[in-house]
């Protein structure tokens, strides 16, 4: 016996077979990508743990008087070392040290000059404290490096690697991960700090 439309929609109302299997295909990809965001963003916060704490151990070790260029590098790669093995695969650690004679000259950057005509800028001859020795006024007085003794080191770490799970677009995410590290320390006074030159601007 035939079934009319309507008695037809009533058996196939009344029917819940495969509705689980429904749902689940609607809430799963909310789900996976919800649960993916998770364990990426707890990777990323793991990394910056390790890479904060490498640079912190690094920074000491690299303000004793001790810490000459070659021994400056095997401390970059135990950092770089660490790291890595965290982030996995693909990544790169790049590193940098800029020394300035105080913790004040570090946080200005700028070197400072002898205003004497009150316009702002440095011209007409005008005094300034050439921290870097290069003989021309930086907004960035910092020398490359690790200083001399006593100087203020802003030492940086930058890791950059890719992220662990394939959604980075689904969230609008960038697919590598950028991180970075920094720590200002001061070096050991095994010396005297090197004297400051004058420099003229033009």
């Amino acid at each position: 016996m035939a079934r009319t439309p309507a008695s037809l929609w009533r058996i196939l109302h009344r029917d819940q077979r495969g509705l689980s299997i429904v749902e689940f295909a609607l809430i799963s990809p909310v789900f996976l990508t919800l649960l993916l965001g998770v364990f990426d963003i707890g990777h990323q916060l793991y990394a910056r743990s390790v890479l904060e704490g490498e640079m912190r151990r690094a920074g000491r070790s690299s303000a004793l008087e001790s810490a000459v260029a070659a021994k400056q590098t095997q401390l970059d790669e135990d950092v770089r070392s660490q790291v890595l093995k965290v982030a996995g695969g693909g990544g790169t650690v790049d590193f940098t040290r800029k020394a300035y004679l105080t913790y004040q000259a570090a946080q200005a950057k700028a070197e400072p000059f002898i205003d004497a005509n009150n316009d702002g800028i440095c011209n007409n001859g005008e005094s300034f404290d050439d921290w870097n020795g290069n003989g021309q006024r930086d907004l960035d007085g910092a020398r490359t490096g690790q200083g001399n003794a006593r100087d203020a080191v802003i030492y940086t770490a930058r890791l950059s690697f890719p992220r662990l799970f394939p959604m980075a677009g689904l969230l609008g995410w960038s697919n590598r991960v950028e991180i970075t590290s920094s720590t200002v320390l001061r070096n050991q006074p095994y010396g005297d700090q090197a004297a400051v030159a004058l420099g003229k601007c033009l």
